[in-house]
């Protein structure tokens, strides 16, 4: 069964690779069971990987798997930052463009998003490898070592500190080994976002200290640093997102300039895109985009969640259902926790579907037409004219 399995993921990967190969990205190995197969078997026959990223993966194959890892994290978050908005960072099955081509073809505000979350979660999966002592080639940050200082005073490095700096770096060669082979406006766009990725998660380290002495009286201290759980990297990007710098090229195609004068200059932790979304109110599997046709909305919400903004104007359809959930939790010794089941009914809303009017006026002008038709033929039947 195991060998049947292999086969399978292996004749898939490859025929994706075939069928999709022009719109596919490095991202693809968010949708692969990496641990069941085994990175350096499947190096070559990944859709979407250039030469420097199949030599990476063959050689650091324990890495790979850690990468994969990191790439599904980025998707999972971004899946949650984007959950009440029109495009919710939805996947296609079997596509090795996995977010639509939209994300390839246009430099708009999601892409940005997609290429800086992506980034993080790339570091951040291998980082926590590395500390966890997964990997061959890497483990704790080498550099923490004697004394330090901060503001509490003096210290002693000890400890596991997270080692950010190889996590960020094999990132950085392998993310952006991709768009560095092109270095159009694009690319460039790209490696800007992939970099404010890798900075959103060295921003987020903490110094995390124990105390030593008489009565816990901290008068010897012993810290590391830390990586913080990854949804705070995700809110960071995602106010990122919100406030990104729509840019244009220079002249000389080494910098950008701000496309809006009164905007502020983008730095280096800041997002920035090329042109505006699409609206994604209607389905378009060609830029990646599911509709928002029997979404929930919130009925009274004047945000994004609201039905007037996620169903772009089409109305909504109302639903009564009875909801269970567990409630009066209770812990009895020992060891478990015995709830009971609670009901209520509640209203749900979903967006209605495009031309949802026009479609049944048609299905009542057809039904009318046929009607005519009949009587038209009972008439001529029983020679009443």
């Amino acid at each position: 069964m195991a060998k049947l399995c292999y086969t399978f993921w292996i004749l898939l990967i490859v025929l994706v690779g075939y069928l999709r190969f022009a719109v596919s990205t490095w991202w693809f190995i968010s949708q692969l069971p990496l641990h069941a197969v085994g990175a350096r078997v499947i190096c070559d026959n990944i859709p979407g990987l250039v030469g420097k990223q199949k030599k990476l993966c063959r050689t650091y194959p324990d890495v790979m798997i850690s990468l994969g890892e990191g790439a599904k994290l980025g998707v999972k978050e971004c899946q949650y930052q984007f959950r009440n908005q029109r495009w919710n960072c939805s996947t296609l099955d079997r596509d090795a463009s996995v977010f639509g081509k939209v994300m390839l073809k246009v430099g708009s505000r999601e892409a940005a998003f997609v290429h800086a979350i992506s980034s993080a979660g790339v570091v951040h999966a291998i980082t926590r490898a590395c500390s966890k002592g997964e990997l061959l080639n890497c483990a704790c940050d080498p550099t923490k070592k004697g004394k330090s200082r901060d503001k509490k005073g003096e210290f002693d490095w000890g400890g596991c500190s997270d080692n950010v700096r190889y996590g960020s770096n094999f990132s950085r060669f392998f993310v952006d080994a991709q768009e560095k082979r092109v270095r159009d406006a694009r690319a460039r766009m790209n490696l800007h976002n992939n970099r404010a990725g890798r900075k959103a998660v060295k921003r987020f380290m903490k110094l995390e200290c124990k105390c030593h002495g008489v009565s816990g009286s901290c008068a010897i201290r012993t810290c590391w640093l830390a990586m913080q759980e990854f949804r705070k990297v995700g809110n960071y990007i995602k106010n990122k997102y919100n406030s990104a710098t729509q840019v244009t090229m220079n002249q000389d195609g080494t910098g950008f300039n701000i496309a809006n004068k009164n905007h502020k200059k983008a730095t280096k932790h800041d997002l920035v895109y090329f042109e505006e979304s699409p609206d994604y109110c209607n389905k378009n599997p060609e830029i990646g985009s599911f509709g928002t046709a029997g979404r929930e909305c919130k009925k009274d919400s004047m945000g994004t969640d609201g039905c007037d903004i996620m169903c772009c104007g089409r109305g909504y359809d109302t639903t009564t259902v009875v909801q269970t959930t567990k409630c009066e939790c209770k812990f009895h010794w020992c060891c478990y926790v015995k709830c009971k089941e609670c009901s209520r009914v509640v209203d749900v809303h979903t967006c209605k579907g495009p031309n949802v009017r026009k479609n049944s006026n048609n299905v009542h002008r057809n039904r009318f037409k046929r009607w005519l038709d009949g009587d038209a033929t009972r008439i001529m039947t029983s020679g009443s004219l």
